[in-house]
Parts: C-alpha cells; structure tokens; sequence
C-alpha cells in the first residue's frame, strides 16, 4: 500500500479500500468486543499485533463521532473517503443500518483540522496478512 496508494494516483487509477473499518474496530469504542470479533480467527491473526498502537486512532475516532453527533462508523468511512484517489470503499455490512451508516458518511465532509486529529497518532504498521 505505502508504495501502490502513490503510484495509483500519480497514474489517475481509482483505490477501492477493502475493509476500510478494520472489519469493525473503526466502529466501536478501542477494546469493545463485539460476538464476531471474539470468533474472528482471521481478523485476530491481523488486528491483534497493532491492537496498542491503533487504540489511539480508534480513540479520535469516537471523541470526533461524539462531537459530531454520528456513529463511529460514519467518521471512519468519511476519513476514508476524504483520501484523494478513494472511489469506493469496500464495505461489508450484516444488517441494513450498518448500510444506512455508509451512505450518511458520504454527506460528511471532514475539516483539514479533523483529518489531522484522526492521522496524528498513527503508527504504520508492518505488512501483515497475506504472504
């Protein structure tokens, strides 16, 4: 990613993101588990290891989606979309008001001043997942 993200804009090629919400940590409070996320032997394999660094993020996102008045899940995919080069996230959703909540995130428009709360503690993370 750190190296196509560049490449596809220099070259004007669309990024559709899969699991912009981080298969749910986006959108709920850092530690909150959920019945999914417990038997989530995938997810375990490549959220846990960045589970510290990411609490954080996972933090502004809620204080924001507070101020804000909206679900966590609104911010997260609003962050996502604020990205120059982003199309069209790859969002799965289980039940319809999870899809409610991707269709209002595209009436947010976040300020520079709250991209850079959310961006401020991030650590990038090693590659992971897939070999």
């Amino acid at each position: 990613e750190r190296e196509m993200i560049p490449l596809c804009i220099d070259q004007g090629v669309a990024l559709m993101p899969w699991s912009p919400m981080a298969r749910g940590r986006l959108t709920r409070p850092h530690g909150q588990q959920t019945e999914r996320s417990k038997t989530d032997e995938f997810g375990k394999s490549v959220l846990d290891a960045t589970d510290a660094v990411d609490g954080p993020v996972i933090n502004a996102v809620e204080q924001l989606a507070k101020e804000r008045g909206v679900p966590m899940a609104q911010i997260a995919l609003a962050w996502v979309l604020a990205h120059r080069g982003v199309t069209s996230p790859i969002v799965g959703a289980s039940r319809a008001a999870q899809l409610d909540d991707a269709v209002a995130a595209l009436d947010i428009q976040l300020t520079a001043a709250e991209i850079e709360r959310l961006e401020a503690n991030y650590t990038p993370h090693a590659v992971t997942g897939f070999s």
